[in-house]
């Protein structure tokens, strides 16, 4: 029984203690969000949540449930460019960094082939004005772990109108928590709103990023 607790509090993610941002530090934080949300139309980027500051790349319309899920070197590319004008430069293979507002964007370092997608960002430690940089499933996976489960629910339906999951593989890495098995009852209808934005505008006609 030990050893089984163990090993589940092992698989947990683990996360560094905020510092608590000063009054300069918020307001530097406050205008890095008010420029992420200027991505509300890009095809390929999102702002996923400003309160946990999850940015979002897309990733593909369709998933096999044994599909890898990784940042690629194209979303990679992508999010570069398109987080330079917002002052981003890349600082090492895995961080962006806006230098003027002391701001990282963190991108998680691919873990194994059947890494567990709430596994993320636990070995990727960041301070409290940082950003995550994830796929839509990772981002999906955070979103469980931080919410309620009729909120992470809602939110999820918000993702996977602009930025399909790959919810079979998520599905596949709930545990038997009570929250994680009422999130995996509405997988089911998450499918059905996510197949309804697969087949219409302006999802229907994009293409992964190559």
């Amino acid at each position: 029984m030990i050893a089984r607790i163990a090993k589940r509090l092992l698989r947990r993610p683990r996360y560094s203690a905020f510092v608590p941002l000063d009054a300069d530090g918020r307001q530097r934080a406050e205008t890095l969000r008010e420029a992420l949300e200027s991505l509300a139309k890009d095809p390929y980027l999102m702002l996923a949540d400003p309160a946990w500051r999850l940015v979002s790349v897309f990733d593909d319309l369709r998933y096999d449930r044994a599909d890898m899920d990784m940042m690629t070197g194209p979303m990679r590319a992508y999010a570069t460019r398109r987080l330079e004008p917002l002052g981003f430069r890349q600082a090492t293979g895995s961080i962006l960094e806006n230098s003027a507002l002391d701001i990282r964007m963190h991108i998680p370092r691919f873990r194994a082939l059947g890494a567990s997608p709430f596994d993320a960002v636990r070995d990727t430690p960041r301070r409290a004005q940082d950003y995550y940089l994830l796929t839509p499933t990772q981002t999906a996976a955070q979103i469980v772990l931080h919410y309620p489960v009729e909120t992470a629910v809602e939110r999820i339906k918000m993702l996977v109108a602009r930025q399909p999951v790959n919810l079979l593989r998520l599905s596949d890495y709930l545990e038997q928590r009570r929250d994680h098995q009422d999130v995996l009852s509405a997988i089911g209808h998450l499918k059905y709103v996510q197949r309804m934005a697969v087949e219409s505008e302006p999802l229907r006609r994009r293409r992964a990023l190559r």
